[in-house]
């Protein structure tokens, strides 16, 4: 896929930029592989808004993705369609296997219709193939890569993302993931060959409010801008200086420099984290 630029018409279409979705499959997606998909507005189940800056929007229909594979061993499919999908940053493909059954997966680059895919402990280390992380060789691309044997594709699923077996060690495979970041998966895990689709998705510029808007992105006010009763930034005359100096949250808490992950439970599993210990 390539980059789509426009000519400077108006202020927003100047920078604008979308991806050329021309070489996709023009088809409707799947009425029995699609559901509805409620809009939240960044509220839970009480109604109370938890992440803020969220409602509007287009209406999108949600495509039900096959995130396992393994319940169809060993059954070759076809790629009948690469589409675009709305919920997500890659691409996705709609497979028809060999017993007649239509499944969607996320397209992998450099897939095309046509292109014979299969799901097998053991198979061909091909674009699109899904297979066992002890049978991937030592720094072939993967993504949709399982943590945990049974649970489906967990991560490495982004627009452009890929990662990379790095060793075999007995019973577990050491993976590259995107960040950098090196973990210990089990051999028994899958993985898909080849690097996520749409790879220019990065490269995008949104180019206006407007198009934030459709995406169901609402504006962002500085603290500052707003009421004391609604941000510890807020009140005074115009834009004063927050106060006191240290940043806080809308909530109150400490903004910068205070850590506030908690403690992971497979950080035994982790060998490299994401990023480098300041000495």
């Amino acid at each position: 896929m390539a980059i789509k630029r426009y000519n400077p018409t108006t202020p927003g279409r100047r920078n604008m930029t979308t991806v050329d979705y021309s070489d996709l499959s023009k088809v409707k997606p799947l009425k029995r592989l699609t559901q509805k998909k409620a809009k939240r507005a960044g509220r839970n189940n009480q109604g109370r808004i938890t992440v803020r800056h969220r409602g509007g929007g287009v209406k999108r229909l949600y495509r039900m993705i096959d995130t396992k594979r393994f319940d169809k061993l060993n059954v070759p499919a076809t790629v009948e369609t690469i589409e675009y999908d709305p919920n997500r940053t890659a691409f996705i493909a709609r497979l028809c296997y060999d017993d007649g059954e239509r499944r969607y997966i996320l397209a992998p680059e450099e897939l095309e219709v046509g292109d014979k895919v299969i799901c097998s402990g053991k198979a061909k280390i091909k674009t699109g193939n899904r297979i066992k992380i002890g049978n991937i060789p030592v720094g072939f691309k993967i993504h949709d890569l399982e943590l945990q044997p049974g649970r489906g594709a967990q991560v490495i699923k982004s627009a452009g993302s890929s990662g990379y077996v790095s060793s075999q060690d007995g019973e577990m495979a050491q993976v590259t993931l995107p960040s950098g970041s090196v973990r210990y998966v089990s051999k028994d895990c899958y993985a898909t060959i080849g690097v996520v689709s749409n790879l220019d998705h990065s490269n995008v510029k949104i180019g206006k409010a407007g198009r934030m808007r459709l995406m169901g992105r609402r504006p962002q006010v500085l603290g500052k801008s707003m009421n004391a009763a609604d941000h510890p930034h807020g009140g005074g005359e115009g834009h004063t200086a927050i106060s006191p100096k240290t940043p806080k949250t809308p909530w109150g808490k400490i903004a910068l420099g205070v850590k506030t992950r908690r403690r992971r439970h497979n950080d035994h599993l982790i060998i490299k984290g994401r990023r480098k210990k300041k000495r």
